[in-house]
């Protein structure tokens, strides 16, 4: 008999809307102030998933704090126009949040940008609760962001799946004991996240509400 899930933990950027191409230029912005012609597009691809204090640091520790508020100045200036929402999200969000599901946002941005995102994409109605980056003291891949999503929504991670667009949406929610989804639209590409071993890969959101966790009775 299969488990029954009532509680969805989805990753924001990448995953319910397309902030890919705003996240692309905040990094190239960056980087050209103080790499000038060193990264290129696919240079930065792996920088997406990490939380930027991770990836900056591990470029320049001292001038880390430095580029993160540069490559933030960028982002929020840029937000609006630059990011939509992926085919399907909200329908397919909407019609978990009739059925009754506990919804969260556990994601690597500070919580004012998600609100933005979420506000601007009209999903902000659907989520009780978001866990972000100024929430937590160790981000995705750790637990400690699912965990805490779980405990707000009085949830066990047993009745959830984390969903995600990244490597570290897989691996946390595997690391608090929660089903994995990952979704082909990632930029990384669907091969990179089923080498993570996710419970399930969906080629479009609608995909959630068939599932067998999930779908209606």
């Amino acid at each position: 008999m299969s488990k029954k899930i009532n509680t969805l933990l989805f990753d924001l950027d990448g995953t319910l809307i397309n902030t890919n191409e705003l996240i692309i230029s905040s990094f190239l912005h960056t980087l050209e102030q103080y790499y000038p012609t060193q990264y290129k597009r696919e240079d930065v691809l792996p920088f997406m998933g990490p939380s930027l204090k991770e990836t900056f640091e591990s470029l320049d520790a001292e001038k880390a704090e430095e580029m993160i508020k540069v490559y933030r100045e960028y982002n929020l200036a840029n937000h609006d126009s630059i990011v939509t929402i992926f085919d399907g999200v909200y329908e397919t969000v909407k019609e978990l949040k009739n059925r009754g599901f506990k919804l969260a946002i556990v994601t690597t941005k500070l919580s004012d940008v998600v609100a933005m995102g979420l506000k601007l994409t009209k999903l902000d109605e659907f989520f009780e609760v978001i866990v972000a980056m100024d929430h937590v003291k160790t981000p995705k891949p750790d637990p400690e962001p699912v965990l805490l999503a779980l405990k707000k929504l009085k949830a066990k991670p047993e009745e959830a799946i984390m969903i995600g667009d990244n490597h570290h949406d897989i691996l946390a929610g595997k690391n608090a004991g929660t089903m994995t989804a990952g979704v082909a639209w990632s930029l990384k590409g669907k091969q990179h996240l089923a080498e993570y071993k996710p419970d399930y890969i969906f080629d479009n959101m609608e995909e959630l509400l068939s599932i067998k966790e999930v779908k209606a009775e």
